[in-house]
């Protein structure tokens, strides 16, 4: 059995309950007060933890993965392995400053104070920026710490920056951008490794086919070669002859970014009667 470590509460939370459930994933137990579930057809419990206990926890090997933001990895700065990117709960890490301050690089940053509840990583970008200045470490409600005298500027989290917006402070110096990532401890026995190979092609099948949608239309024969090509898919299309004379279904995969782009290309072709439905799971 492995052990996953993953965020109690909190922006990762949901979303890695959600991606194990698509992982055809089932818990006999486990909810909002509850710290322990055990997976009923999957040889794994979940711990359920604060986000910045989980990489000590892994590194420790109380816990054998864990699923966490980027950016407590590189603040807590314990011996961890990144197995996946999970492309969910993206944020960036950035300074800001009252909007009334003029900055125009971060050596205005110069014998300023800051609030962040990230040290490390503030503290590694200023000597990078060889700068001085003064780190004030405080818990939650960073963005405040400006209007109320206790700093100068702050470093946090920022995902659309309309916080930062309503306390009057505007985004200045993005110092790295995160993700959440599945993480494990550098070494793991054979029987561990194997279980956690296959929970990994799970989530990887699960996460590209998010990326790709099924397409299916309706198209005349004789643009049955200028449609293909414009559908770039897994390999080729299939195509089946339709109870009209002349005229065929094509069935391919796509990439939902690229659909849009080519849409109006294949009306413009000919295309009719087309589907896009959503791939549940995508293998190879």
């Amino acid at each position: 059995m492995i052990t996953l470590a993953v965020q109690k509460s909190g922006r990762l939370s949901e979303k890695s309950v959600n991606l194990l459930k698509e992982c055809g994933i089932q818990f006999e137990n486990g909810g909002k007060d509850k710290l322990k579930a055990v997976a009923s057809n999957f040889p794994m419990q979940m711990l359920f933890l604060r986000d910045d206990d989980i990489p000590e926890c892994v590194a420790d090997r109380i816990a054998d993965i864990g699923i966490v933001g980027e950016n407590i990895i590189v603040e807590k700065q314990r011996e961890v392995q990144v197995i996946e990117k999970l492309g969910f709960a993206r944020c960036r890490m950035s300074i800001a400053v009252p909007k009334a301050m003029e900055y125009k690089s971060a050596g205005d940053l110069k014998g300023r104070k800051i609030a962040t509840s990230y040290p490390n990583i503030l503290a590694s970008f200023l000597k990078e920026k060889k700068v001085q200045a003064e780190i004030h470490e405080i818990n939650g409600s960073v963005e405040i710490a400006p209007s109320i005298g206790l700093a100068d500027a702050v470093f946090d989290i920022v995902s659309t920056g309309s916080t930062l917006m309503s306390n009057g402070l505007k985004e200045v110096e993005t110092v790295m951008t995160s993700q959440a990532v599945l993480i494990a401890a550098p070494e793991q026995d054979a029987q561990k490794r194997a279980l956690i190979d296959k929970l990994v092609f799970r989530m990887k099948s699960v996460r590209k086919a998010g990326q790709y949608k099924y397409i299916l239309l309706n198209t005349p024969n004789e643009k049955i070669d200028t449609i293909t090509n414009l559908l770039p898919g897994m390999k080729s299309p299939t195509i089946m002859p339709l109870a009209m004379k002349g005229w065929s279904s094509l069935h391919s995969v796509i990439r939902e970014d690229d659909f849009w782009e080519i849409i109006e290309k294949l009306k413009d072709n000919g295309a009719e009667g087309i589907l896009v439905i959503p791939i549940e799971k995508m293998i190879g």
